[in-house]
């Protein structure tokens, strides 16, 4: 059975769990608690750079959600999640992408933000104008239809679809986005995406862990470090 290193509220793991539920594939998840232990020698056995999302599918293991998005539609390309057309397919990398590298630096931005820390508002400004271009571009892509591939489902909406929804908690609105709005509240009433999705309770753990996840980390890779150098001297 295959097996999912995640953990709820990761932005890079959600779109590999619901890719596996809209596959209908069976599957085990493993919870991986990232405030910290991601770091210690048990997970990183697993993956050796110390993040979510893992697969292994038998003796395989796939890390980095698009190469697992990628792997999952060409080993089990039944319920195809990928268009065949070039342009559509085209235009689902594209959505796939920008999203990666374009609003997630931006979603990031706005949910590490402190208000009492004294950040210059200029960049929270400049994540914000990144959030809305993004947007922007997106609206224009998907214009009136169903979905980024026309009337497919893809992974466009399964990358996409998991964060866009919630940035109206972080500040951007989705009032000048009609089309984006409607195709996300439509992703939201599927079963797929209800069985993920995070309570407001764990919405909230999360945005005040991103706030902290910085001097965690930093403080576990100082241990990490500090465990390492002994062997490494001794070699």
């Amino acid at each position: 059975m295959l097996k999912l290193y995640y953990a709820r509220p990761s932005v890079y793991a959600r779109p590999v769990w619901l890719a596996l539920l809209e596959k209908q594939l069976p599957f085990e998840l493993v919870s991986v608690d990232l405030s910290g232990k991601q770091l210690e020698p048990e997970f990183l056995a697993v993956n050796p750079f110390g993040h979510v999302p893992v697969l292994v599918d038998g003796g395989f293991r796939v890390i980095e959600s698009l190469a697992i998005l990628d792997y999952l539609e060409a080993r089990y390309p039944d319920r195809p999640l990928l268009p065949t057309n070039p342009r559509a397919l085209a235009t689902v990398r594209m959505v796939q992408l920008v999203t990666l590298n374009e609003l997630l630096p931006a979603v990031f931005k706005l949910l590490m933000q402190d208000h009492r820390s004294g950040e210059p508002s200029t960049e929270i400004e400049y994540a914000q104008l990144r959030a809305t271009t993004t947007l922007g571009f997106l609206e224009e892509l998907l214009a009136d239809s169903q979905y980024f591939a026309g009337d497919q489902l893809t992974l466009a909406e399964i990358v996409a679809g998991t964060i866009i929804h919630k940035l109206p908690d972080l500040g951007v609105s989705l009032v000048s986005y009609p089309g984006l709005r409607r195709w996300s509240e439509q992703l939201l009433a599927r079963p797929t995406w209800q069985q993920i999705q995070l309570s407001a309770e764990e919405w909230s753990t999360f945005r005040r862990r991103m706030r902290l996840i910085p001097k965690l980390w930093s403080r576990r890779r100082r241990q990490r470090l500090a465990a390492l150098m002994p062997q490494q001297t001794l070699t």
